[in-house]
């Protein structure tokens, strides 16, 4: 019987997850559904949550999304960040947009505009001295919407990991 409460459990993340849950972890500060993103985030992202931040900034033609080291001259993470968005940047020129998918869910705001457009998006990876960037770039308005509601759901999800590059 271990296992039916494995899967109950399961599903009880899922759903969860699924429902953007917003009951706050009293623990961390953080909601349910930002705990479970960061949960996720950890099976995904080779750095340390802790360690690093987000930063969306929309733009006129898509955004620009940062992820850097909170603590200047942290090589490990620095070098984990850029391996990961290097990946990223690859994946998501072919239309894989399946990491974000596993960690904020499949039915992410944006995130099927993109896979389904992807090849109307110009995605750049660039070094900085604190971490990387990816620079999104499209003429086209629906995927600049897309790119925005995309940005502002892992804003909310990634909750203290993240910041708004407005």
């Amino acid at each position: 019987m271990a296992g039916a409460g494995v899967v109950a459990a399961g599903a009880v993340t899922a759903v969860a997850l699924a429902a953007g849950g917003s009951q706050q972890d009293p623990g961390e500060g953080r909601t349910e559904r930002q705990a479970l993103v960061a949960e996720r985030g950890r099976t995904v992202m080779p750095f340390d949550l802790e360690q690093t931040t987000h930063r969306f900034s929309p733009t006129a033609t898509g955004g620009i999304q940062d992820v850097v080291a909170d603590q200047s001259g942290d090589t490990e993470q620095i070098e984990l960040i850029r391996a990961h968005l290097r990946e990223e940047a690859a994946a998501f020129s072919r239309g894989d947009f399946a990491d974000p998918a596993r960690i904020h869910g499949t039915d992410m705001p944006g995130l099927a505009e993109l896979r389904d457009g992807y090849d109307r998006i110009k995605v750049r990876y660039e070094d900085r001295a604190d971490g990387a960037t990816l620079t999104y770039t499209t003429q086209d308005s629906a995927l600049v919407d897309a790119l925005h509601d995309w940005f502002e759901a892992q804003l909310g999800d990634h909750g203290a990991h993240a910041e708004s590059g407005h």
